[in-house]
């Protein structure tokens, strides 16, 4: 039988609990600039899944805007507003070409982001408060990342970190 070292509850809503950092290269880190979390499934060693309590400040991002292969992914708006955007291939254009869709999420929303559909997403604070949400996804291992917008690709390696490259493999 496992025995529990982990707590069993955890106070996150102070901003002392919130990590600012990320995992992007240093290339792409100004993009989640004003972006803070805590890694609630971490904490408690959770790891079929994860849970963030993420925070943005206003005028920051949660992310580039991606998609997973082999992931899903939910979020829960917390607190505040957070403006939801979705990048789709335009089905009507002979070229490869994306439109961009945004949808204003407020206290009490949440959204659903199933692997392997190729609607790049990321949340944006563009009000002047800051807002607070749940990320949820699996772990799973080997996932890959798109960004449509950037010359960046991301695995999932067995450790359960990402691994960043270019478009092309080459590491960064």
């Amino acid at each position: 039988m496992l025995e529990l070292t982990n707590p069993i509850a955890a106070e996150t809503t102070a901003d002392s609990q919130l990590v600012g950092s990320t995992d992007y290269p240093i290339e792409f880190a100004s993009a989640v600039a004003g972006r803070s979390k805590t890694k609630l499934g971490d904490l408690f060693g959770l790891t079929n899944f994860g849970v963030n309590h993420t925070k943005l400040e206003p005028g920051s991002s949660s992310a580039l805007m991606h998609y997973h292969r082999t992931q899903d992914e939910m979020v829960y708006i917390l607190e505040g507003e957070a403006t939801l955007y979705r990048l789709h291939k335009d089905p009507s254009s002979p070229t490869t070409t994306y439109r961009k869709e945004k949808t204003i999420m407020k206290t009490g929303d949440c959204i659903g982001f199933p692997f392997g559909v190729a609607v790049a997403h990321c949340m944006c604070n563009d009000s002047n408060q800051p807002v607070r949400f749940l990320e949820i996804g699996d772990r799973s291992r080997n996932d890959q990342v798109e960004y449509p917008e950037a010359d960046l690709k991301a695995v999932m390696g067995e450790d359960c970190k990402w691994i960043f490259t270019h478009k092309d493999g080459t590491p960064y």
